[in-house]
């Protein structure tokens, strides 16, 4: 682009950069906020924004634990409107989950009313909740108020807002953290408080532990709903040392007996962010759909706790056969992903291992130390400068009542007044040296506080009381320098803090210990499905228009079915319920369903369209129990065909297998099963082939090879025979007509062939 910054008509304000720049520093600006002021937590604290604003808006709502509840929408209201202009609903979402215990290890916010449960109900509107702060978010917290952290101005410079909590406990493995930034994401399970103090405490003493070591006392995620976790240790080890991976959760369950050879599975705990409701609805749908034919039935007993009872169809199943099923076709088995993401210094987003998040949280608590040790060690520095001042006016308390009491302006006259000799005399009485400079003067803090002492302070047990707290004081100040000076009693003082931790935390707290177990994952042989179906014959009955139905028992095929108007039969034959249907369609393709899936016989059935993929201008060729031994012969209305093995058309998704290849107008014809040794091919010219069935190729897919040759139209029908036996077919009257003497017929695969014998049906088909 030119430069066009002297042109009269842009104004200065205006910019010229090229679009491409414009739109791609914007959207820079964009994922960078995204990464750091939404999506990704801190790794000292734990936390995102809104969480960090949540719980400080909290703080200064004076919402401590034990103490008053507040009314939610009061909460998000006051934290949207000081530190998060995002939208209260946001907002409370937010807290809400905080406030959850099957979501939250260890929760944040104590709700009172509605706040959603495991079924995946919603919580109630912000004005029907109240909150206040937990324990948990109460040690976030600590130190706040001295000098722990920096503060940053808020979003409209009115206030200030903390940029980290020194948080007394690694939050970001206690809690966990979920979140979608731009071109990035994090995921982290919930922990034991207990298991992180204790490798914490093993990397205070040990700095350069690896990530191996670290996991003998982090075992793996803790989840606030329990649950069994069945991922491999070298698994576990490889997703903690690489920051990614995922781990294999399951529903804990129990065996109950019932007596009699009965039993019943009840589950009593189930995996992490699964919605109990939505589990059930699944299981339900398993057993409606036959998908699970050994299940018989699901219930929900839970109230307070979780029991979800399964009842099996017989007490012949084996449990472990049942379950290994539910783990594959349910929420009973999940995995959870880790992607520890964070941003390991508030500002730069990072994949971390266990060590590296464990040392950030471990810095950030030195830092927080250091901190809240200067900001005693200040405080302490003013309290003893006020005392000297205390001290002086006791020992020359005479003087110091003259000087309010007749000079007009005592504070300057305090602070010109030279107490030299008397503080020399003093001094030397109470063996002390001053540490203020200029011994003897007093100093503008001294003199505020020695006129603001009141009256009844003046006596003589309150002198020793300031000497006493002096002496106190500068003892504790010499503590402070020491720890300040030297890193190792700084470490040894951190170590305390995470052992009062893990003491007020660990498996001694009321929901402390850990809650989800680690088991192997016993592989359990494959059982097919046909195996765990009970045996029943049915009658398969299918119209011209594809309405397909079984009914119970063998009906007689000769029987009237009903059908829809318009419609008529066209397929009916005997079958069990442990039955695979295989049906071969105008396109080519098989597709296979179950006869236990079959809609039931009392209706009319339902469209086969529903249950496979097949076109609606795609009609159906066959429709046949399967034979895993048997062999198929197909061909296409152009006369082109191969022999299939049956073993080879069986589809396992709706869409179906694909055999025969038809394109431009040209339609698969024949499915017919092999029985013989020749194949006899009419055309719709009337013309009938005998050749061997040998001169066949046998395939998987393809177009074939050619049957038989034709000038005008295609092939109409094509069976095999045993030549011995001779060709039959059933004439006009229902009547089965043999043919033996066939020789004029016979011929060489792909010839023309001659006229159908006397009595062969009008229609052109062997059956």
């Amino acid at each position: 682009m030119s430069d066009v910054t002297d042109d009269p008509n842009i104004q200065p304000s205006e910019s010229t950069e090229p679009l491409r720049d414009a739109i791609g520093q914007r959207y820079l600006q964009y994922a960078l906020s995204t990464i750091m002021h939404r999506a990704l937590p801190d790794a000292r604290d734990g936390l995102k924004p809104v969480h960090r604003r949540i719980l400080y808006a909290m703080s200064r709502l004076r919402l401590a634990p034990g103490g008053k509840f507040l009314k939610s929408a009061k909460i998000s209201g006051d934290t949207m409107g000081d530190f998060h202009p995002h939208g209260d609903q946001a907002i409370y979402d937010a807290m809400a989950r905080l406030a959850q215990d099957f979501n939250v290890r260890y929760p944040l916010v104590d709700g009172q009313g509605n706040f959603g449960n495991i079924d995946g109900d919603n919580p109630a509107a912000s004005r029907y909740t109240e909150a206040r702060m937990t324990i948990f978010a109460e040690a976030l917290l600590e130190g706040l108020d001295e000098n722990a952290v920096d503060f940053r101005d808020n979003y409209d410079g009115r206030l200030e807002e903390p940029e980290v909590l020194p948080a007394t406990y690694p939050n970001l493995l206690a809690n966990g953290a979920s979140g979608i930034a731009v071109g990035m994401a994090t995921n982290i399970p919930p922990h034991n408080i207990e298991e992180l103090c204790n490798a914490c405490l093993h990397l205070i003493k040990t700095p350069d532990a690896r990530d191996d070591t670290l996991l003998q006392y982090v075992q793996g995620p803790d989840f606030p709903t329990g649950g069994v976790i069945v991922e491999p240790p070298e698994s576990i080890a490889q997703t903690y040392r690489t920051g990614r991976g995922a781990f294999r959760l399951r529903a804990k369950h129990e065996i109950e007996d019932l007596g009699r050879g009965q039993w019943q599975i009840v589950v009593t705990e189930i995996p992490y962010q699964v919605q109990k409701s939505k589990l059930i609805e699944r299981i339900a749908e398993l057993i409606q759909t036959k998908k699970l034919p050994i299940l018989g039935d699901v219930r929900d007993e839970s109230a307070d706790d979780i029991r979800v009872v399964l009842e099996p169809k017989s007490k012949n199943v084996d449990p472990d056969v049942l379950m290994n099923m539910l783990y594959r076709n349910s929420d009973l088995e999940t995995r959870f992903s880790l992607n520890m993401n964070v941003l390991i210094d508030g500002r730069t987003p990072k994949v971390c291992s266990l060590k590296e998040v464990l040392r950030a949280f471990l810095d950030h608590r030195r830092e927080v130390l250091l901190r809240r040790s200067q900001h005693r060690m200040d405080k302490i520095d003013h309290r003893l400068e006020v005392l000297e001042g205390f001290i002086i006016a006791f020992l020359n308390l005479d003087r110091v009542i003259d000087i309010i009491r007749y000079d007009d302006d005592p504070k300057p006259a305090l602070m010109r007044e030279y107490w030299g000799q008397e503080f020399t005399r003093a001094t030397s009485e109470a063996d002390y040296v001053s540490p203020l400079p200029g011994a003897g003067e007093l100093s503008e803090v001294q003199v505020d506080a020695i006129l603001n002492m009141r009256l009844r302070s003046l006596r003589r047990l309150e002198e020793m009381e300031l000497r006493k707290e002096r002496d106190d004081l500068m003892i504790e100040r010499a503590d402070l320098e020491d720890l300040l000076e030297t890193p190792d009693l700084q470490w040894t003082r951190i170590a305390e803090q995470m052992r009062e931790i893990r003491k007020a935390f660990g498996k001694d707290y009321e929901g402390g210990a850990r809650r989800t177990q680690f088991a192997e994952a016993a592989e359990v042989e494959d059982v097919p499905l046909e195996a765990m179906i009970e045996k029943e014959p049915i009658t398969v009955v299918c119209s011209q228009m594809g309405w397909i139905r079984a009914m119970k028992g063998h009906v007689d095929l000769a029987t009237e079915f009903k059908f829809k108007d318009g419609d008529g039969p066209r397929f009916a034959f005997h079958a069990e319920t442990t039955d695979r249907i295989l049906m071969f369609g105008a396109n080519g393709r098989f597709y296979t369903l179950s006869a236990a899936n079959l809609p039931g016989g009392r209706g009319m059935g339902e469209p086969v369209r529903l249950m496979v993929d097949l076109p609606n201008e795609a009609d159906i060729v066959a429709l046949f129990i399967h034979r895993p031994d048997a062999r198929l012969l197909v061909a296409s209305s152009a006369g082109d065909g191969f022999l299939v093995p049956e073993a080879e058309v069986v589809a396992q998704t709706r869409s179906g297998k694909q055999a025969l290849n038809v394109k431009d107008g040209v339609k698969a014809q024949v499915c017919a099963p092999i029985a013989g040794d020749h194949i006899a091919c009419v055309g719709e010219n009337r013309k009938v082939l005998v050749f061997p069935l040998d001169d066949l190729p046998e395939m998987t897919r393809g177009k074939g090879v050619r049957l038989q040759k034709y000038k005008d139209g295609g092939l109409s029908d094509a069976t095999t025979f045993t030549l011995a036996e001779g060709l039959s077919w059933s004439d006009p009257a229902g009547r089965t007509r043999i043919e033996h003497a066939l020789a004029e017929w016979i011929g060489k695969r792909a010839s023309a062939g001659r006229m159908a014998p006397r009595g062969f049906p009008r229609d052109n088909k062997f059956t």
